[in-house]
């Protein structure tokens, strides 16, 4: 079954003081992006095939080398001490169990280098998601950091030039200064680590360069037209994302954006992969992301809500289950491997067509 991340979250709620809940679920806005991230995986109807041998179901893949147990991944999300003590040590050592890719923000409140080592003590594998800072110098120092740890890709977030404005946003988070630039300080002005708003493609051929050579992964992109710059600026692969509600409200939810990129970069001889997040909840919602072109797909809050009620187990526990109920949902839809899901999408259906939910 699916792992009830409606309970999960009302669970975490009544466990996380106010302002910390609202910190992480909050949009941007009227927050109309946010409510719709979920809704949009629901309106793709699903068209399975029969008479396929389901009896062994394969939920393996491959993201940019890396074999991994399944194509759920934790999604990059900041300060997660506010929700556990032990915080990314946790969700890093949940997702490591699971055999789940996990991405370390930048935002950490841990040393990343205390990271990697709960993920590689459990054969895991991660990425480090990256900004481009005002002060150029202190991501450089971050990403040759993040490689010399042992991360293996990074991931750059290209939809936040600035910081999107969220009304359930307050000044009363309980962070430390040492939560807050874990992996950036010491500093002498705080803005120096802000995101610069003069990044630009370049910057994909330039943080690979920094880093030593890591592949760059580029998050953010709704548009066709965009993937294609990216990918041919280098971009390793693109994420799908308008940054879980949290930045231009009213931006295209992952599910309705993700077509076209997709089939714009499935043309392109270099077979850049697509990956997708923002409103992922079933495994159903995965098997339809797969469908429409993902290779794989992030998750963000639900794993917020898990690290806040269990800790490393409870992340394990929710990852795990999505990638159960992903391989149950792909018997039923004929799809005994994830490449023999594509073309099992029906009639995706518009937020306002008025047709069944």
């Amino acid at each position: 079954m699916n792992p009830d991340i409606a309970r999960l979250e009302r669970q975490a709620r009544e466990l996380l003081p106010p302002t910390v809940y609202d910190y992480y679920a909050g949009g941007s806005g009227r927050e109309r992006t946010l409510r719709a991230n979920e809704r949009s995986w629901r309106r793709n109807w699903l068209a399975p095939r029969v008479l396929r041998d389901v009896r062994a179901v394969d939920t393996t893949t491959r993201l940019l080398g890396a074999r991994l147990r399944t194509p759920v991944a934790v999604a990059p999300t900041a300060y997660q001490r506010l929700a556990h003590p032990d915080g990314e040590l946790a969700t890093a050592a949940g997702a490591a169990r699971a055999g789940a890719l996990f991405v370390l923000s930048t935002r950490s409140t841990h040393r990343l280098e205390n990271v990697a080592a709960e993920v590689g003590a459990a054969g895991g594998t991660w990425w480090l998601q990256v900004y481009v800072m005002r002060n150029r110098a202190r991501t450089v120092d971050l990403v040759r950091r993040a490689a010399a740890a042992g991360a293996q890709a990074l991931v750059l977030t290209a939809d936040t030039p600035v910081v999107g404005r969220k009304r359930r946003d307050t000044d009363e988070l309980a962070l430390t200064a040492e939560d807050m630039i874990a992996n950036l300080g010491p500093v002498q002005d705080a803005t120096d680590l802000n995101q610069s708003a003069g990044v630009t493609f370049d910057d994909i051929a330039w943080l690979s360069e920094v880093s030593g050579g890591l592949p760059v992964v580029v998050k953010g992109v709704l548009r066709p037209d965009d993937a294609l710059a990216c990918t041919a600026a280098g971009a390793a692969a693109v994420i799908v994302s308008n940054h879980g509600g949290r930045q231009l409200d009213g931006a295209l939810p992952a599910a309705w954006a993700l077509p076209g990129v997709a089939a714009a970069l499935g043309a392109d001889p270099g077979g850049v992969p697509v990956y997708a997040d923002g409103g992922i909840r079933t495994g159903e919602d995965v098997l339809a992301a797969v469908a429409l072109g993902a290779q794989a797909v992030f998750v963000g809050r639900p794993v917020l809500w898990a690290l806040a009620c269990g800790g490393a187990d409870g992340v394990a526990d929710l990852l795990s289950g999505l990638t159960d109920a992903l391989g149950h949902a792909m018997a039923l839809a004929g799809a005994p491997s994830l490449a023999q899901v594509a073309g099992i999408i029906g009639q995706p259906v518009g937020l306002m067509s008025g047709q069944p939910r």
